[in-house]
């Protein structure tokens, strides 16, 4: 298993190997042994999530859930190609209101760790791109909350996303308020 550090500390870019032939491939998208034996230990996962966007440029973001039922998420790309972020929203941390964005796609096979505390988003680059993604809490409607896409200076490569009524909505981050604490670690 490949696992890259980014430079957001905590934010982790996994790439589990793949096994090819005429068939096609196999791949373990999640094992702990493995990452454990790479000295990656990961909350436990209760939840698992699956997101299907039929049009090109469907922007979902940015979210996050408040404590006490923050999630940490595993996101991949089951099929498809999306641009997916993660925002440090950490009140004190170092990186506070920094952000990586990384291709996670069918074909690269790439996956990205982002710990409790940080704002995700994706924007899809192909039809019908699916992402699926493991979640440490379970969905609570009254912790969920957005971000709005275009008040960080993100460059999602699209002028007019296909948004939800939420994330139309969703406050700028100048005029947000983080429920989330630094602690020293991710």
């Amino acid at each position: 298993m490949e696992i890259e550090e980014t430079a957001l500390p905590g934010v982790l870019i996994i790439t589990p190997p793949r096994h090819a032939d005429d068939r096609g491939f196999f791949s373990e998208s999640w094992n702990r042994q493995s990452l454990s034996k790479a000295g990656i230990e990961l909350p436990d996962f209760v939840q698992d999530n699956h997101c299907l966007s039929h049009q090109s440029g469907t922007l979902r973001g940015l979210h996050y859930q408040a404590p006490p039922h923050a999630q940490g998420k595993l996101v991949r790309c089951g099929r498809g190609r999306v641009y997916d972020v993660a925002v440090d929203v950490r009140e004190g941390s170092p990186t506070y209101g920094q952000r990586i964005g990384e291709e996670l796609s069918f074909e690269n096979g790439r996956q990205l760790w982002i710990p409790a505390g940080f704002l995700h988003g994706f924007v899809t680059r192909e039809p019908d791109t699916e992402v699926i993604y493991k979640c440490t809490a379970h969905y609570d409607c009254a912790s969920d909350g957005a971000v709005c896409w275009d008040s960080l200076g993100i460059d999602w490569g699209i002028a007019e996303p296909v948004l939800s009524e939420k994330d139309r909505a969703a406050p700028a981050f100048a005029d947000w308020k983080t429920p989330f604490i630094y602690e020293g670690h991710t």
